[in-house]
């Protein structure tokens, strides 16, 4: 049917006119002639036609193509983060791209109008994950796991308006990692925050600050502590004036303070952390802060956003504006709304903001004019002479089968000068050269391509010679 398509106006005339004849007797009941399928297929392709006069190819609002210069920059700034989080013991896992509606709805608060909710497939309402600390709630409870230690790299989609120039997307990569369980306060809460520092200071990213959010900390120390909601107001009179462990320090000597027991034990708790804070070298990156706040519903204790003081530009452009780059809490009561009775696992986490470290990052290269290498490639497979392709083939395989990364043009008889061009615009380290000489001989040059020295190795000793070669690099 398809062809239909190549056939000339008169011909298409002629057809119609034969496939829209009324239907033969025959046909009944549910049975359609094939006359009448005929024409259901000419109308609707037709009618698809007439509609797509003007169709534009572009990817979806609030979405990106990655290029492979793209992905280079993005490798590098995943693997320098799930570096650390394995450095801090977490364990990878995954879970499914959507969820069920009802386990996602009630945990966002008012975010939950964000959710992009999926047509009801195989009897089940779905909603592509919004986050990924909800899904992982709820793989807790149904798993029954009472302790973990996880790390999660993944896509989420929020079904928001976009401002792709500062790194929001409605599709965007989120890095989490969580800890659950019961520990002794504040030292699970103390190494989020220590990794949180050690990612952004891997990135070089410049001077960053992580906030914590005040009405936080007073809703903790009211609602668990029973603190006095006047003895906690007089905290934050401290607190408006910004600070950490001097601040903390300064509320102790408060005589209203030191004289009320709740207000001693949520300050003991700050005390305390900071204390870690400062044993891991990190309390003068931390702050509290009256105007943050944060707009998921499931946190329960202490939030914190990382903030970058200046980022990189160019000379008479405004700094970039992109907000938090790094987030986390603890969210105590979130795998609790997933078991039938209630049983809590105490959870604190943090999430790496990568598409807006991402951004940071592309437009400190485009500001310097950094080049990205898009391939790995270390050795390149060349020839100066035809019919020497078997040969090539026999050293490329030796290469990879040495887990050397190796490429060869796809040509019988490609041009020498072609090959050594293709090499430096690719950042192509070394050449391996196979022609008639050589092969009399039974050697393979190795050529530099930076200085372009070349130098005659025996045949079986090549691989070893390049394996030295690009270890000493």
């Amino acid at each position: 049917m398809p062809l239909l398509g190549l056939l000339p106006r008169r011909a298409w005339a002629s057809l119609l006119s034969q496939l829209l004849r009324p239907p033969c007797a025959s046909c009944t009941g549910a049975v359609r002639c094939q006359s009448q399928v005929a024409e259901a297929v000419l109308t609707s392709q037709l009618k698809a036609h007439q509609e797509k006069p003007n169709f534009i190819i572009k990817t979806p609002k609030g979405t990106r193509d990655l290029s492979p210069q793209h992905m280079v920059v993005r490798e590098k700034i995943l693997d320098l983060v799930i570096s650390c989080f394995k450095r801090h013991g977490a364990k990878g896992m995954d879970t499914p791209a959507f969820e069920l509606k009802e386990t996602l709805t009630e945990k966002y608060g008012e975010d939950s109008g964000l959710m992009y909710d999926l047509k009801d497939q195989g009897g089940e309402l779905l909603s592509l994950r919004y986050d990924l600390t909800v899904p992982f709630a709820r793989y807790l409870a149904m798993n029954k796991v009472k302790k973990m230690k996880r790390y999660h790299v993944g896509k989420v989609w929020r079904r928001e308006s976009p401002t792709i120039v500062q790194g929001r997307y409605r599709e965007f990569c989120q890095c989490d990692f969580d800890i659950a369980g019961q520990f002794d306060p504040m030292i699970p809460d103390a190494e989020c925050l220590k990794i949180m520092c050690e990612i952004l200071s891997g990135l070089q990213l410049g001077d960053f600050l992580i906030k914590m959010a005040w009405k936080d900390v007073r809703h903790e120390m009211v609602v668990k502590k029973g603190l006095a909601p006047e003895v906690a107001d007089r905290i934050g009179d401290y607190v408006q004036c910004h600070g950490g462990v001097s601040l903390v320090e300064q509320m102790f000597q408060d005589p209203r303070l030191s004289q009320n027991k709740q207000a001693l034990e949520g300050l003991g708790d700050l005390k305390l952390l900071f204390e870690y804070l400062t044993l891991f070298g990190i309390a003068d990156k931390i702050s509290f802060d009256l105007s943050l706040a944060r707009g998921l519903d499931y946190y329960t204790g202490v939030i914190y956003e990382a903030v970058l003081l200046q980022t990189p530009t160019q000379a008479g452009e405004e700094p970039l504006n992109v907000g938090s780059v790094a987030a986390g809490g603890r969210y105590d009561g979130l795998v609790g709304m997933f078991d039938p009775k209630g049983h809590k696992v105490p959870c604190v986490g943090l999430s790496i903001g990568v598409e807006r470290i991402f951004y940071i990052v592309e437009q400190r290269m485009k500001t310097k004019g950094e080049k990205v290498r898009t391939t790995e490639t270390q050795v390149f497979v060349a020839t100066p002479q035809k019919n020497f392709l078997q040969e090539r083939l026999k050293l490329i395989a030796e290469l990879w089968d040495s887990g050397i990364k190796a490429e060869m043009l796809y040509k019988n008889n490609p041009k020498l000068l072609t090959q050594l061009h293709y090499c430096e615009s690719t950042g192509i380290p070394l050449v391996v050269i196979i022609g008639e000489q050589e092969l009399k001989e039974g050697v393979i040059k190795i050529r530099s391509v930076a200085s372009r020295e070349e130098v005659a190795i025996k045949r079986e000793n090549f691989v070893a010679e390049i394996q030295k070669r690009l270890s000493e690099s």
